[in-house]
């Protein structure tokens, strides 16, 4: 179901992630982000002067580099329009990513290696939501398209299982893919 009419209103900002999986010829794989925040309207900045209404105020690029158990073999990052000079500075931190892991725990290493002044908030935030999870719809599903069909169940209960309302424990996704992890409603 579509989301409700909007009351008339004036476009003010946009921000535009992209996020792209690719499979590298040596078996890992890249997954590149960019973030651009731009404003319909022109405004003065201290570092850059004016900025014109459609300039980029952040225009970030990032890629980590995983293998299939999504381990962060490198990590770049770019700042190319930011509202002060000094934001890209901190893009070399990004490459203490390599060898952690994408998965439990994930936002929690990020954020210690990267939280508040020891990193950018916008290329953090990019990197934990959007490029991690892209990594996941990326690797994932090919791995189990190159594993090809199976008949096995699971003999663990899948981790995603009570993660949103579709894998909800008793409901009927989980009831049909894994009958044998199924909660009866109570």
């Amino acid at each position: 179901m579509p989301i409700s009419k909007p009351v008339a209103r004036d476009h003010i900002h946009t921000r535009s992630i992209q996020c792209t999986g690719y499979k590298r010829q040596d078996g890992l794989w890249d997954i590149d982000g960019t973030m651009t925040d731009t404003k319909t309207y022109t405004f003065e900045n201290l570092d850059r002067s004016d900025i014109p209404s459609g300039e980029p105020i952040h225009h970030m690029v990032m890629r980590i580099t995983v293998d299939d158990d999504l381990v962060v073999h490198a990590a770049e990052a770019a700042t190319e329009f930011a509202p002060y000079h000094i934001c890209g500075d901190i893009t070399p931190t990004f490459a203490k990513l390599e060898g952690l892991q994408i998965g439990p725990g994930w936002r929690r290493q990020v954020n210690q290696l990267m939280g508040g002044t020891g990193g950018c908030t916008h290329l953090r935030d990019m990197l934990i939501g959007p490029l991690a999870v892209t990594a996941y719809q990326t690797i994932i599903p090919m791995r189990r398209k190159m594993r090809g069909p199976t008949t096995e169940q699971p003999t663990r209960r899948p981790a995603i299982i009570g993660t949103c309302h579709a894998y909800a424990p008793d409901g009927p996704v989980v009831e049909r893919q894994w009958p044998q992890f199924f909660e009866q409603p109570e």
